[in-house]
């Protein structure tokens, strides 16, 4: 039985720490074709899943991302997944770690407002010894590691993907006619 269903089968209400119940198969414009969805962040639409044809990577889409990337891997493997959360306290912090420098990922850490709620370290504590896991040592760089390696050109998203952000379609189609053309305006200014 492979990791993730054990992991499932523990029943977990893993929602204070940021995996959530939810559809499973994404539902947004920038979920990736072939993704399951593992839990919901809980604000934002962001949500965490496993690719088809990623084998056991770990990753977070977010359809407001800081930056450009909706879709980036957190981790290898469900494992190193588990133990991320177990060295961070959350998936936040596994989400927003692309775009921070160390300071800025240990910064929010240390924060008083950031710390671990009891629920949360139950939920983590329960991982931990169901699966005789420990904290990742150096989330920070193992996250930036995954996401520096890995060549996100290659996800296959639908064509609301493409059609929302402007981008051509990969196969090159025109997006179908909405209906919601109108006929030009035409302003005429006359100077008094």
């Amino acid at each position: 039985m492979t990791l993730l269903k054990q992991f499932l089968e523990l029943g977990l209400d893993c929602s204070p720490i940021g995996l959530g119940p939810g559809p499973s198969q994404g539902g947004y414009f920038c979920t990736p074709k072939g993704l399951t969805v593992l839990g919901w962040e809980g604000v934002d639409g962001i949500h965490y899943g496993r690719i088809r044809g990623y084998g056991d990577m770990v990753f977070a889409v977010n359809p407001m991302p800081a930056g450009e990337q909706h879709v980036r891997p957190l981790a290898g493997s469900f494992r190193d997944f588990l133990r991320l959360l177990l060295a961070c306290g959350s998936t936040t912090t596994l989400e927003q770690a692309g775009d921070w420098t160390r300071e800025q990922f240990d910064t929010y850490l240390r924060a008083p407002e950031n710390a671990v709620t009891p629920d949360a370290q139950a939920v983590l504590e329960r991982i931990a010894s169901a699966f005789r896991l420990t904290p990742m040592e150096d989330p920070f760089s193992y996250i930036k590691g995954v996401q520096a390696s890995f060549d996100g050109g290659k996800l296959h998203y639908t064509d609301e993907y493409y059609d929302t952000l402007g981008l051509a379609r990969p196969d090159r189609r025109e997006p179908a006619s909405q209906g919601f053309e109108f006929e030009a305006v035409v302003f005429a200014l006359e100077k008094e």
